[in-house]
């Protein structure tokens, strides 16, 4: 049952973040009922604004991952810039930032600067590498985050090459572990009455998601190869052909494989056969116990396979693609998880929705993305006690 508040509804949020992993974070708080000030260059602002696909001139990849903010326009190199940003860090609860380590303390708006006039300021920061260690200046994105922190290598058919997730994972993952970190320093914060760094990594958010790959290799020295949809600790789990795609059947342990070949494809011989008698043995010789399973997959469609599997308790489901997601009632309409929100210039679009539901506190997008520098004049009058006439000024002059 939702409750009358929000979770975060106290935060206040400077979010000074672009492109994917650092505006991901910053929906979600805003989702939860923080108050997230999203601050963008007033020449052209967020670098994903230039992303497709665009609907009547606006860019709804930046709508997606900026809902629930509100938008002004700040030069932080302009000296009345910087202190303006000042004024309204004395106020925030979180700054949230994704320049290269050391651009902050170069504009003289580092943690160190900012704890001086708020020592309660969580100063949270995402970047390829992280703010120490002998990487941190390089440049980072999503697809070196991929290939140095291990999840191309194990990404991939069996046999070819390293291959990039479709989407960009390693933001994602930068982006949540950076929620969790804020999200923990707030906690903390109550603790010891402090603010502090919060700091993450692409490359280190990639290398702790390949949970065994690591542990496979301290004990075996090998590192773990491209096996396609297959799991390298347990078997069949993988996906097999229907009559008409794809179906996931996922048994995690032997008391299912069992049930799978006795229950559900009428071949109980499997369960005694050298070849598959265990776990260890199914996950070596899967390329036979592969065929053998998809022979009995192909003679049915997904939807009847799943059906046959789920009726006699063995993990199945279908392969879908963006279509059958959004089309699948549990996912889009039972969990809400491509909610309708109105933009004043794309208009009435879908967004994703929120992963985590706080049943008393349920997360909700409270606006749309905004438009570049839409709440300039409310917000600097507000936190920075600027006059509408002093805005304006500041807009001819480049500050704002």
């Amino acid at each position: 049952m939702e409750g009358t508040h929000a979770a975060l509804e106290d935060l206040l949020v400077l979010d000074l973040t672009r492109v994917v992993a650092g505006p991901y974070c910053s929906s979600m708080l805003g989702d939860m009922g923080a108050r997230v000030i999203k601050i963008e260059n007033p020449k052209g602002g967020d670098d994903s604004r230039a992303y497709g696909p665009y609907v009547n001139g606006e860019s709804a990849y930046f709508a997606m991952l900026n809902r629930s903010k509100e938008g002004v326009t700040l030069n932080l190199k302009a000296p009345e810039g910087k202190r303006i940003f000042l004024e309204m860090a004395k106020k925030a609860d979180v700054v949230i930032e994704n320049y290269r380590p050391g651009v902050m303390d170069k504009l003289g708006l580092g943690y160190d600067v900012l704890k001086e006039v708020n020592d309660r300021i969580i100063y949270a920061a995402v970047s390829g590498y992280g703010g120490y260690g002998r990487y941190s200046q390089r440049p980072g994105y999503d697809i070196l985050g991929q290939a140095m922190g291990g999840l191309m290598s194990v990404t991939g058919p069996r046999g070819g090459s390293p291959t990039k997730a479709g989407n960009a994972m390693g933001d994602i993952l930068g982006g949540l572990n950076l929620t969790i970190g804020i999200l923990a320093a707030v906690h903390a914060r109550g603790l010891t009455g402090r603010g502090q760094r919060v700091d993450v990594s692409l490359v280190d958010s990639v290398v702790v998601s390949l949970e065994n790959v690591f542990t496979r290799y301290w004990y075996s020295g090998k590192t773990a190869p491209r096996n396609g949809n297959t799991n390298p600790a347990t078997a069949p789990y993988d996906t097999f052909q229907a009559k008409d795609g794809l179906a996931v059947i996922a048994c995690g342990n032997q008391a299912l494989y069992e049930k799978l070949c006795r229950d559900v494809i009428g071949c109980p011989e499997w369960i005694g056969d050298q070849r598959f008698l265990d776990n260890v043995s199914r996950v070596a010789n899967m390329d036979e116990l592969k065929p053998l399973i998809e022979g009995w997959t192909v003679q049915h469609t997904v939807a009847e396979l799943v059906d046959r599997c789920l009726e006699a308790g063995v993990p199945a489901g279908p392969g879908y693609d963006a279509a059958q997601i959004v089309r699948d009632k549990h996912i889009a309409k039972d969990r809400d998880m491509f909610p309708v929100i109105h933009h004043p210039v794309i208009g009435d679009m879908h967004v994703n929705g929120d992963a985590v539901k706080l049943l008393e506190t349920m997360p909700r997008i409270t606006r749309p993305a905004p438009l570049l520098g839409q709440d300039n004049v409310p917000v600097y009058g507000e936190l920075a006690g600027l006059t509408p006439e002093q805005v304006e000024e500041y807009g001819r002059q480049g500050v704002v």
